[in-house]
């Protein structure tokens, strides 16, 4: 039979283990208060950069026709805005254009024109008034 050494029980001080239960919370508390700081703080920063993409995108899309790697004569271009930033005038075509920075993606409502369009949904209407 081995004989293994009974284990000794250790008296802690009471005053100890509630030094270190109040040890624990004080930095468990101080880890929540920090990271919601930090959350709130990432999430201001993040709609900052969002809003700042956003404005630079407007921007651009006002001069972009007019820089020197547009495709087309800027002259012919025309102004929408919305769902789609406009439309190019060639003479072998008509162009609905979407103008886009970095990483930038179509939204829906986009991506629904450029789908019609793809299907040759597209057809010109001739309305007379007065």
């Amino acid at each position: 039979m081995n004989h293994l050494p009974r284990p000794t029980c250790v008296d802690v001080p009471a005053t100890w283990v509630a030094a270190a239960v109040a040890a624990f919370l004080g930095l468990a508390a101080g880890w929540i208060l920090t990271s919601r700081h930090l959350l709130r703080k990432v999430r201001a920063l993040t709609s900052q950069r969002q809003s700042q993409a956003a404005r630079y995108g407007q921007a651009l899309e006002q001069f972009a026709p007019f820089l020197a790697t547009w495709p087309w004569d800027p002259q012919q271009f025309r102004f929408l805005g919305d769902p789609i930033d406009g439309i190019q005038f060639t003479p072998e075509g008509i162009i609905l254009v979407e103008i886009k920075s970095a990483r930038s993606r179509l939204r829906p409502n986009q991506a629904h024109v450029r789908r019609l369009v793809q299907e040759g949904r597209v057809s010109f209407q001739e309305v007379r008034v007065g």
